[in-house]
This record gives structure tokens, C-alpha cells and sequence, in this order.
């Protein structure tokens, strides 16, 4: 990031740190996300058919925590200070979603998963081929982060009670942790 907090415009040499807060916040979202399913498979179960869907999904974001934390250990990268907080608010967002009900909880995924799939998409872009190993595995979770976004529109998110509220609360909150995620 450069001093106004940023990251720099596409075709510009990413520094270190740059690198680095890419790689704090990433990983911080998907531990975020490890979360946010637990909190809904805490309330729903995972024999609802909607929680063998997000068992799913959290398997993967679990995959891809493990690997932004493999990332993190080799490279040096200090994790955000934030972890304990997005510990329990991740959780809690799942619970409460899933206690509002099966489509809230897809419309928690789809409104979150809107948001990483634009923030990855930006990082590619930033990255620019500067950095083969996480650009490598951004790509592929974003992939995987948009087939959770279109099975959550699938499983009825748009149907989940005042869903464009509910739906622009958690992406500003997510655009929120985001940039909280890069700094500290």
C-alpha cells in the first residue's frame, strides 16, 4: 500500500509491503468466511439440505485459509491484528443470518461473495503477473468464491426477507473489513 492506503494503480511495481497486505487481508476474509459458516452451521445443522450446501463452501474456505496461512508463515507476513475480532463478528453474522433463515443465509454468501469476487478481481489486476504463487491462488478462489455466490442466488438469496438491505448491510461491512484488514 502506498501512504494513502491504496494499493497502486495496474502496471505499477508492487512493493513488499504492498504484497504483504494483499496476502493479510486474504487471509483474514477467508478465516472471516471459515466463520461465518460456522455460525450458520451452528444454528442450521448440517442436515438442513441448505447446511450440506454451506458444509461445502466451508470446506473450501477452509482450503483456502490453510493456504493464505501456509502463504503468511513463508513469507513473513504479519497477520491482522484483527482475528479475534473477526473471530466472533464472523460468527455472529453467520448465526444470525441462519436464524433468520435458510435464504438469509444464501444471502449472506451472495453479498459477500459479490464483494471478494470484485476485491480479487482488483488484486489481479494489481498484481499483474508480479507474483506468480498468489496471484495463481487468488484466481482459483475466485473461482470457487463466485460458483458460492451463483449456489447462494440459486438457493433463493434474493428471496431472503428485505434481501437488498440485508444484502447492502454485509457487502458494506464486508468493503469495511476489508480495508480495516489491510492495515492493521
Amino acid at each position: 500500500m502506498n501512504a494513502s492506503g491504496t494499493f497502486p494503480r495496474p502496471g505499477k511495481r508492487l512493493s513488499d509491503a504492498d504484497r504483504a497486505a494483499m496476502l493479510r487481508v486474504d487471509q483474514a476474509g477467508e478465516f472471516g468466511a471459515t466463520r461465518i459458516y460456522a455460525g450458520q452451521l451452528a444454528v442450521m445443522g448440517d442436515r438442513h439440505p441448505y447446511g450440506r450446501i454451506i458444509a461445502g463452501m466451508a470446506s473450501q474456505e477452509e482450503r483456502h485459509r490453510q493456504a493464505f496461512d501456509a502463504m503468511i508463515a513463508r513469507r513473513g507476513v504479519r497477520p491482522t491484528a484483527l482475528a479475534p475480532f473477526w473471530n466472533v463478528a464472523g460468527f455472529a453474522l453467520g448465526a444470525v443470518t441462519a436464524a433468520l433463515g435458510p435464504k438469509a443465509a444464501m444471502a449472506c454468501t451472495a453479498a459477500i461473495e459479490t464483494e471478494i469476487d470484485q476485491h480479487y478481481a482488483e488484486q489481479l489486476e494489481q498484481l499483474d503477473g508480479q507474483d506468480p504463487e498468489l496471484s495463481t491462488a487468488i484466481a482459483d478462489f475466485q473461482a470457487e468464491e463466485v460458483e458460492h455466490r451463483d449456489a447462494a442466488l440459486a438457493h433463493g438469496a434474493e428471496q431472503a426477507p428485505a434481501y437488498p438491505l440485508l444484502s447492502g448491510a454485509i457487502r458494506l461491512g464486508c468493503r469495511a473489513a476489508i480495508a480495516l484488514s489491510k492495515r492493521i
